[in-house]
């Protein structure tokens, strides 16, 4: 379908002053070439495409005309059909049957990507480089169409499927001053009828097709524009290259962030403007050549027109056209109406279908935007205040489209949202554009869905207290029950508390719920009544209010300016219920509400603590998340922090801030990471008066810890140094972890030396199995070595002999257990454990 809107593309015309008849014309460089005379064997310059600059002959008739820079290395290409040679027409087979008057015609076809190399048409690459250089060009096939009759219309004609317009339409990255990087290719061709563009990029896909309303002759394809002539008719069509160019560009083109009008919209024709006997078009920058050829009918009709126009005019005005063009032929430059004039036409011509067609406001608003955008995209476009000029027009267009897809009842009304954040309007702007004193007004759901999206979002700007009062109106008007979550907002700051209580209140008695509930308790704390905020807490089963908050997060948590930080209700939760707050933080991350690392900052940030302090209250929640924790890779990072702030209090003896909200016994009977302290250790333990270890149970839960068959030890190697071994807290750390390490023979050489009570204990628990050899390639030969000095340590290290012996004798044969005693050994000393071991094999 074809939208037709009477704009005016075409500004001023002037003729090119020419003194015999053109023939061929080609532009480029601010210079337009023209062969002209009876046999075409002059050619004409004009500078600034109007002002002669002189003339030249050539040998013999030009037959084609094309332009090329100078020095550059520049290969459009010659595509070679099998019977045309220049690529402008397109071959048509049919086969006639005179004995039954029967035609048949091919069917058209149409190949793209790969699968247009098997059209078996060869094509040959043609230079026009002016360096002689040979140039690295392959070809590659990425489109072929044949065209056939369209045999549903009688009658027909061949003349109805030849091809009079071919051409490629590059676009460049914009922005770039040096160099031009390739975006997008476009492919153009037309018929007498109808016409195609093909974008050509990884994937090769029909975009537009134009119908024409009457038989075309030629037709030129610009980024912004589709100039085609008819017999009498120089039409403007618009064409979405910098639309499909945009999706190229910008992956984010078609999310919440940004938007772009379809490839797919309707074709729109801006203007038909009236020329007498139009032959040939061509386009260069901001102007229209055209060059017209009227027959004697035409000629006639011309000046009887003219006559006409001039009778109602003035008769001091005199006509622009010089007496010597008044000739059957004219070279026309048609310059084309400025991107911003042509921009603001257009918007004021969509205003006459605010409130009868909708859709045509929003398709004209369209077209008025990606004219913005395509200048936008020129590479050309160099000067500042031009470029901020059309940056204002694309703000302005973006906020006009969000305006229709608000306002509008229209299934795209998501569309609010992208055009809303491309118009950089702030919220407080959007609310003043839409919004009006009537409070019977009907916000249609485009505005009511970019108003929640936007509330929901974490955005700095807040709200003055009349229009975040207009906020509550619209949406319990529109959706009550958004409210609790609009008041969460950081947008609505500033929101009359007592109001915010009034409409609560009036959703309560309608639809109770624990959301509402919480709204109203952090309502609550905004008017310091502190009364009334516990009454609606205690209200609620915690396990509900829990899964208020999973449903409304920023309840808890705000960000500003990219920054998390608790709101008024976390504060007071974590001086009043620290526990049901840890739940609710806990609930929070199991459901992806809340990142790990998000809820260190955030619970520092709670307890007012600097970056590299640690709370109790966050000790407490890595320990409740390592309970409720199900996957591997987190309870490692649990693991590590934990460990490192338990080795950190401990290495300077600092106690937790607040009391911890779990016990050793609690994390050991609740959780599998925390194992049971191992018996050796427990008898170390109890050795130490109770000031010394018991004081907090940071000791205990680092030994339950490590005590844990999960638990990596060597994660933390590097924090266990700062642990003293010289007390017996620190050692039963440093002796753990040499065991969890398999480094035995270390562990007993340090219990030896600083508590050789509890050696035989970890004896007992630790040298069994592949590590039992120990009891005598080890332990023995170290107590009788110590032995042999009489010191503070003496009766300790004679007990353990004594019960080293003991489980040697057990486990040895009489022979193994003869070969390991020591030869200058006490032979009464040692009597008692060679019986034991002689009757156990009796026996």
């Amino acid at each position: 379908m074809v939208q037709v809107y009477n704009l005016h593309p075409f500004g001023s015309q002037q003729v090119v002053p020419l003194k015999q008849e053109p023939a061929l014309f080609c532009c480029g460089g601010d210079v337009l070439l023209v062969a002209c005379g009876s046999g075409a064997c002059k050619v004409e310059v004009f500078a600034e495409l109007c002002e002669p600059l002189g003339s030249f002959s050539t040998l013999g008739r030009v037959l084609s005309m094309a332009y090329g820079e100078v020095g550059k290395r520049k290969p459009g290409w010659t595509s070679r059909s099998r019977t045309e040679s220049n690529g402008r027409k397109a071959e048509v087979d049919q086969t006639q049957s005179e004995s039954d008057g029967f035609v048949f015609c091919q069917q058209p076809v149409e190949l793209l990507g790969e699968e247009s190399s098997k059209c078996e048409i060869s094509v040959i690459l043609e230079s026009i480089s002016l360096c002689g250089e040979d140039l690295n060009i392959q070809v590659q096939y990425v489109l072929y169409r044949r065209f056939a009759l369209d045999v549903s219309s009688f009658p027909f004609s061949v003349e109805d499927a030849k091809l009079h317009s071919l051409q490629l339409l590059p676009i460049h990255e914009s922005g770039n001053t040096t160099k031009q990087e390739f975006l997008s290719l476009f492919c153009f061709f037309s018929l007498p009828h109808v016409a195609y563009l093909y974008t050509i990029n990884n994937l090769v896909e029909l975009i537009s097709t134009y119908q024409y309303s009457e038989r075309s002759q030629q037709a030129v394809l610009t980024p912004q524009f589709l100039h085609v002539i008819t017999s009498n008719n120089l039409q403007c069509f618009t064409v979405r290259c910098s639309a499909a160019a945009a999706r190229n560009q910008d992956p984010y083109i078609d999310t919440t962030l940004k938007a772009c009008p379809p490839v797919s919209l309707d074709v729109c024709t801006l203007r038909m403007q009236l020329f007498i006997g139009l032959k040939a078009i061509s386009h260069f920058k901001h102007h229209i050549i055209i060059l017209t050829k009227a027959d004697s009918e035409d000629i006639l009709e011309k000046k009887s027109l003219k006559r006409r126009l001039l009778y109602r005019k003035a008769d001091n005005i005199k006509p622009k056209v010089p007496p010597e063009s008044e000739s059957g032929w004219n070279l026309y430059v048609v310059n084309t109406t400025s991107t911003l004039q042509l921009y603001r036409e257009m918007v004021e011509y969509s205003k006459t279908y605010e409130n009868v067609r909708t859709e045509s406001c929003i398709h004209l608003l369209s077209e008025a935007h990606l004219l913005v955008r395509t200048a936008l995209m020129d590479p050309a476009l160099k000067e500042l205040e031009e470029k901020e000029a059309l940056l204002a027009a694309f703000h302005e267009s973006c906020a006009l489209l969000g305006d229709c897809y608000s306002r509008f009842d229209t299934k795209d009304f998501h569309l609010a949202i992208p055009y809303y954040k491309m118009s950089s309007l702030s919220i407080s702007d959007i609310l003043k554009r839409v919004t009006f004193e009537d409070k019977t007004q009907k916000y249609e759901k485009g505005f009511i869905f970019y108003l929640q999206h936007s509330l929901f979002e974490d955005i700095d700007e807040k709200l003055n207290k009349d229009l975040a009062a207009k906020v509550l109106q619209i949406f319990h008007r529109a959706e009550p029950n958004q409210i609790p979550h609009i008041l969460c907002s950081p947008c609505m700051k500033n929101v009359c508390p007592e109001m915010a209580k009034e409409y609560l209140e009036l959703i309560e008695n309608m639809a109770p719920s624990v959301l509402v509930t919480l709204a109203k308790a952090s309502v609550a704390l905004k008017k310091r009544d502190w009364d009334r905020c516990k009454k609606e807490l205690d209200s609620q089963a915690e396990m509900k209010l829990v899964c208020g908050f999973i449903r409304e997060p920023r309840l808890l948590k705000q960000h500003n300016k990219g920054q998390m930080f608790p709101t008024e209700l976390a504060l007071y939760l974590k001086e009043t219920r620290p526990g049901f707050l840890l739940a609710s933080l806990l609930a929070l991350h199991e459901n992806n509400k809340m990142e790990l690392e998000e809820a260190d900052s955030y619970i520092k940030m709670l307890n007012g603590k600097n970056e590299d302090a640690v709370p109790q209250l966050l000790v407490d929640f890595w320990e409740a998340l390592l309970v409720a924790c199900t996957q591997e890779e987190v309870a490692q990072k649990l693991h590590f922090k934990l460990a490192t702030q338990y080795i950190w209090r401990l290495s300077r003896k600092e106690l937790p801030d607040t009391e911890p909200l779990k016990t050793t016994e609690d994390l050991i009977n609740s959780c599998s990471d925390y194992g049971l302290i191992f018996s050796w250790i427990i008898f170390m333990m109890s050795l130490v008066p109770l000031p010394d270890w018991n004081s907090c149970d940071d000791l205990s839960k680092l030994q339950s810890l490590l005590c844990s068959p999960s638990f990596r030890i060597s994660s933390i190697l590097p924090f266990v140094k700062n642990i003293p071994e010289d007390s017996i807290s620190g050692l039963s750390i440093h002796v753990l972890c040499d065991t969890c390490l398999g480094q035995h023979e270390a562990g007993i050489d340090k219990l030896l030396d600083r508590c050789p009570e509890a050696v035989i204990p970890y004896a007992q628990h630790e040298l069994r199995d592949e590590h039992q050899a120990l009891w005598w390639n080890k332990l023995l030969p170290e107590l009788c070595k110590r032995t042999r000095h009489v010191g503070e340590n003496y009766p300790v290290f004679l007990s353990s002999l004594q019960e080293t012996l003991s489980v040697i004798a057990t486990a040895l044969e009489l022979r193994d257990f003869l070969n390991v005693l020591p030869e200058d050994g006490n032979a009464a000393f040692f009597l008692p454990h060679l019986l034991q071991c002689s009757r156990r094999l009796v026996t």
